[in-house]
């Protein structure tokens, strides 16, 4: 089967909630015109034309796995080369997004790319990149210090995609609902 990075199963916080994510992102976040604000289960996914032959196993799938609340409470970040840094909040509980993302690559375990990080599957919403540690550290501690928790439910996932050119962003394509 074929992945591609044009797709992706993620979850997305209800828009009610996406002001004071986006209001970070919109000063810290490159990528804030390509994603919404989203929690990757799986990516890169299956293309956009495989997305109706798997509908089916994904609502079987998550017919059976119970809603839950999800709380955006703790920044957090990546390091990456070069005093590169992506800050994201840490999704509470992330047993249990770890558990749907397991339950959910049963159906496409080859899209497990986000699984084969040297810690593996790690659930989080990117909300910017940062140059230089000392900047990263007095942005984290700024952003927790007047950061007001940000509760949602989360009794859905979605496939989104967007078109194969450098400016095109993701878009909503297919919602799945989950028990309860």
């Amino acid at each position: 089967m074929s992945k591609v990075y044009t797709s992706a199963c993620v979850i997305i916080p209800p828009k009610e909630k996406w002001h004071s994510i986006q209001k970070i992102r919109q000063e810290y976040d490159n990528q804030i015109h390509r994603w919404m604000p989203h929690i990757t289960l799986l990516y890169p996914f299956r293309p956009k034309t495989q997305f109706n032959d798997l509908e089916k196993d994904f609502i079987e799938k998550c017919s059976k796995i119970h809603s839950f609340e999800v709380y955006l409470k703790k920044f957090k970040y990546f390091r990456h080369q070069h005093q590169n840094y992506t800050i994201w909040l840490d999704p509470e509980p992330n047993h249990s997004i770890i558990q749907l993302q397991t339950e959910l690559l049963k159906i496409v375990p080859d899209c497990d790319d986000v699984n084969k990080y040297k810690n593996g599957f790690l659930p989080h919403l990117s909300v910017g990149q940062i140059k230089g540690k000392e900047k990263l550290v007095q942005i984290v501690s700024e952003l927790q210090e007047f950061w007001e928790e940000l509760p949602f439910s989360l009794n859905l996932i979605f496939f989104i995609s967007r078109e194969n050119n450098k400016f095109s962003k993701f878009e909503i394509t297919k919602k799945i609902l989950l028990k309860g």
